[in-house]
C-alpha cells in the first residue's frame, strides 16, 4: 500500500488517508439522497437513481484514486442535476432518457478534450492571479454551501419577486426569484439551528487545537448530540423501503436507457431541434469542465497535490504521464459511465476539500470514499441519519482554510482586483463555480482590452470567453 500510493513521498500515512476518506464521504453523502430527489422529479425511479448515484460515485472515485493517485471523490454534481431536470426536461421538454443521452455525449466530448490536451491547455492558459482567485473563490463557495446547508441563513421574498415557478399537483417544485430576495441570519429558536451552532463551535475548537481527525470527530459528535436534541430521529430508519434489492430491481429501468428508443435513438429525429440539442450538450460540458478545473486549481495548488512538475507538464506532456493528466481523464470518463447507469453528469466534488483539509493527499483517500459509497448501498438508512448540521461545519472551516489563496492577489491594483472579485466573491454569491470562472475570465479580458494589453490574453482564453457568452445567450433564449 505504501509503495502503490507513495504515502511517505506525499507526507501522509494510512490512518490519515482513511480518516480523510471518511471525512470526504460524510461531507458529500447528501448527494445520495438529493440527487435521486431531483432526478426523480423528472420521472426517473427514485431507488434506481439512488443506486446509479452510488455506482457512478464508486467507479469514478476508484479511477481517480487507483489511476491518478489523488484524493478527489466523484459523484453526480449538484447544479448539473438541477439543469438536467428543471431546464432540459421541464423547460425544453425532452424526456429523461434523451437527457441521459445528452449527458453521455457530454462525457465523450470531455474525454476527447482531455486526451487531445485541450483541457490541459485551458488550465495552462489561466493567468496566475486568476488561479489564486479561483482557489479563494472555491473556499467562499464551500463555506457558503456549509452555511446554507446548515440553514443558518434564511431568504425571504414577496410575490412580486417571483419571476417563474414550476408547479406540479399543486406543489411548487422550483421557483426563480429576482434580486428582491433578502438574506438574513436565521433565528436560533429551534433545535436544528442550535445543533448547527454547537457543531460549528465544537469543530472549530478541535481544528484550532490541532486534534487528530478533528473534522470526523466533529461530524460524529454532532450527530450523537443531535440524537439527544431530537434533531436526529432514530425511528425514521426504514430497512425495507431503502433495501438494496429494491434499488437493483428499479435500476433496470434506467440502465442503458440513454441508448433506447426514447433516448439516443430519438434525440436527433427532429432536425429543427438539433441546434438546441447541440447547445444544450455544450452547456452541460462547459459547466462540468470548469467545475472540475476550478476544484483542481483551488485545492491542488495550495496543498501540493499537483506538483510544480505537474503544472509545467500541462503543455508539454504526452499521454498520461502526470497526476494531472490522469486526474483529468478520470473525471472525463466518469460522466459517460454515470449516464449509462442512469445519472446526470458525474464530476469531481468540491467537498473533496474536506478530506484534503483533514490531511488526505493520495488516492488512498479516494479509495476509502469509494468503499464508503459501496457500504452505503447496504446502510443507507443509517447514513441518512447524519444531519446537515453535522457536515456543514466541516465545509465552513475547510472553506476558511482555502481563503489563504487571496494573500497572493494585489487587491490594491484594480487590474487584478476586478477579475479576481468575479472569479472568487461572485463565484460564491452566484453559487456556481463555472459561472464564477466565466465572469472572471470575461472581466479579465475586458480589463486587458481597456489597458491596451490584449497580448496578455491567450487565444484559448478568447475562445473560452466566446463560448461562455454564447452559453449565457442560449440559456437566456431557452
Amino acid at each position: 500500500m505504501e509503495k502503490f500510493f507513495k504515502l511517505k513521498e506525499n507526507g501522509t500515512n494510512v490512518s490519515t488517508e482513511l480518516m480523510a476518506g471518511v471525512t470526504t464521504f460524510f461531507a458529500m453523502s447528501y448527494i445520495l439522497f438529493v440527487n435521486p430527489t431531483i432526478l426523480s422529479a423528472a420521472g426517473m425511479p427514485f431507488q434506481a437513481v439512488f443506486l446509479a448515484t452510488i455506482i457512478a460515485a464508486i467507479i469514478g472515485t476508484l479511477v481517480m484514486g487507483l489511476f491518478a493517485n489523488v484524493p478527489y471523490a466523484q459523484a453526480p454534481g449538484m447544479g448539473l442535476n438541477a439543469f438536467f431536470t428543471y431546464t432540459v426536461v421541464f423547460g425544453l421538454g425532452y424526456s429523461w432518457q434523451q437527457a441521459l443521452a445528452m449527458v453521455f455525449i457530454c462525457g465523450l466530448i470531455n474525454i476527447f478534450i482531455t486526451v487531445t490536451k485541450i483541457r490541459k491547455l485551458i488550465i495552462r492558459a489561466i493567468p496566475e492571479t486568476m488561479q489564486h482567485a479561483i482557489g479563494g473563490g472555491i473556499g467562499i463557495f464551500v463555506a457558503y454551501s456549509g452555511l446554507k446547508n446548515a440553514n443558518l441563513l434564511t431568504f425571504s421574498a414577496d410575490s412580486d419577486s417571483v419571476i417563474d415557478a414550476t408547479v406540479e399537483n399543486g406543489e411548487i417544485m422550483s421557483a426563480d426569484i429576482n434580486g428582491g430576495i433578502v438574506p438574513a441570519l436565521s433565528n436560533f429558536d429551534n433545535a436544528p439551528m442550535l445543533l448547527a451552532l454547537i457543531g460549528l463551535a465544537l469543530m472549530t475548537i478541535l481544528v484550532v487545537a490541532n486534534v487528530r481527525a478533528a473534522v470526523l470527530i466533529g461530524i460524529v459528535s454532532t450527530t450523537i448530540i443531535g440524537i439527544f436534541m431530537g434533531v436526529v430521529d432514530l425511528s425514521t430508519i426504514d430497512w425495507q423501503a431503502n433495501s438494496l434489492m429494491q434499488s437493483i430491481n428499479e435500476l433496470g429501468t434506467t440502465f442503458g436507457a440513454a441508448f433506447g428508443q426514447e433516448g439516443m435513438q430519438s434525440l436527433f429525429n427532429d432536425s429543427a431541434k438539433i441546434p438546441q440539442v447541440i447547445m444544450t450538450i455544450i452547456a452541460f460540458s462547459l459547466s462540468d469542465t470548469f467545475d472540475t478545473i476550478g476544484t483542481f486549481i483551488g485545492t491542488g495548488r495550495r496543498t501540493g497535490i499537483f506538483s510544480k512538475e505537474d503544472e509545467d507538464a500541462l503543455e508539454d506532456s504526452k499521454g498520461m504521464n502526470t497526476k494531472m493528466d490522469r486526474a483529468l481523464f478520470a473525471d472525463a470518463v466518469a460522466t459517460s459511465i454515470g449516464s449509462v447507469f442512469g445519472s446526470s453528469n458525474t464530476t469531481t466534488f468540491v467537498e473533496s476539500a474536506a478530506g484534503i483539509g483533514a490531511g488526505g493527499r493520495t488516492g488512498l483517500t479516494s479509495v476509502t470514499v469509494a468503499v464508503m459509497f459501496a457500504l452505503s448501498s447496504l446502510f443507507s438508512p443509517l447514513i441518512a441519519l447524519v444531519p446537515a448540521q453535522a457536515t456543514a461545519p466541516a465545509l465552513v472551516l475547510v472553506g476558511i482554510m482555502m481563503l489563504s489563496s487571496f494573500k497572493d492577489i494585489d487587491w490594491t491594483r484594480l487590474e487584478d482586483a476586478v477579475p479576481a472579485f468575479f472569479a472568487s466573491i461572485f463565484m460564491g454569491l452566484c453559487y456556481s463555480i463555472s459561472y464564477g470562472i466565466a465572469a472572471g475570465f470575461i472581466f479579465y479580458t475586458i480589463v486587458k482590452i481597456v489597458k491596451g494589453k490584449t497580448q496578455e490574453v491567450s487565444s484559448i482564453l478568447w475562445v473560452i470567453d466566446l463560448l461562455f457568452i454564447l452559453n449565457f445567450i442560449i440559456l437566456a433564449v431557452l
